[in-house]
């Protein structure tokens, strides 16, 4: 989902916020080098979220804030990863991607749910 009226080209930086709100749960952990694959596919340059304030006004112009958040349950595993532009907080996209096996291979969903958010966020970028 893409807010109305965004032009996401103006966007040039991505940082990935993990903190206590935003934390992948600790059996996922070994996951988290996908994720951050999954938000390199936006194209956008990579930031880390130690440096933002490093960055000029005008790249921090150009910078979206990635939230990410996991669901793993029985019936299927849910990434969710929200785009924030980083000088109005307000959220612009939300790439969400999906994958079961029907509880036979926890490892087999979050693997295709992240290999789905990744594809979603790469069709997202890379218009």
């Amino acid at each position: 989902m893409i807010s109305q009226d965004t032009d996401l080209t103006k966007y040039k930086y991505v940082t990935v916020i993990d903190n206590d709100t935003y934390r992948m749960p600790p059996e996922l952990v070994q996951y988290q080098i996908q994720l951050y694959d999954a938000v390199g596919q936006s194209g956008l340059t990579m930031v880390s979220q130690y440096r933002m304030g490093d960055l000029t006004q005008e790249e921090q112009s150009a910078l979206l804030i990635a939230k990410f958040g996991v669901s793993a349950r029985q019936e299927e595993t849910v990434v969710t990863v929200n785009f924030i532009d980083f000088n109005t907080d307000r959220p612009l996209v939300s790439c969400q991607g999906a994958y079961t096996t029907l509880g036979f291979s926890a490892n087999a969903d979050i693997k295709g749910a992240l290999r789905r958010v990744g594809e979603q966020i790469s069709k997202t970028f890379n218009r």
